[in-house]
């Protein structure tokens, strides 16, 4: 993963941990860190970085977003071609790594709202990994998940009493003429 990537995800996880349901902006994150750390940093610069324009942070930099979204500043580094952090091997490791996974994968879906939004509410989830297992079972009962959905997501049609629904496809439907501007 590139610096400009790692920047970017961690705008993206910030945000989503002060509840904004979306990345922190640039402007945004610039103004958290002149706020909180007391400390200036441009936006301007972390736009180059993020673009690759500039592909590394001065140390003052590197140590002052490490601070901020509190990793370690060797994270703050393009990863070596063909690294994999996915060593840990706790429960609340991968628990970690599956919602900062989900987090991603809201990210790189965030055109589609509901979808975003699906990922970045299991993720905030005590247990995420239980809801992913759940959502198994639910998905391998016949059936279960489509009476799920009538039931916690009706359509338009299903929200019509039954009875109406029937007298709707039975009424006929009202004819109207127009010939030469009469109404009939």
């Amino acid at each position: 993963m590139k610096l400009g990537d790692k920047i970017r995800y961690l705008r993206e996880v910030e945000g989503s941990l002060r509840g904004l349901d979306r990345a922190m902006t640039q402007g945004e994150l610039v103004r958290a860190i002149a706020d909180e750390m007391e400390a200036p940093i441009s936006q301007s610069y972390l736009s180059q970085i993020e673009s690759g324009a500039r592909p590394h942070l001065t140390n003052t930099s590197r140590l002052l977003l490490a601070k901020f979204f509190k990793v370690h500043p060797g994270y703050l580094v393009d990863d070596p071609e063909g690294y994999f952090p996915e060593l840990q091997s706790d429960l609340r490791g991968q628990e970690d790594k599956l919602d900062l996974w989900l987090v991603g994968g809201a990210e790189r879906f965030r055109r589609d709202h509901e979808l975003r939004r699906a990922l970045l509410a299991i993720s905030r989830h005590e247990d995420s990994r239980g809801c992913l297992l759940l959502l198994e079972s639910v998905l391998e009962t016949p059936r279960l998940a489509e009476r799920l959905m009538d039931l916690l997501r009706p359509s338009a049609e299903s929200l019509v009493e039954p009875t109406q629904v029937s007298e709707m496809r039975h009424r006929a439907p009202k004819v109207v003429a127009v010939k030469k501007g009469v109404v009939r």
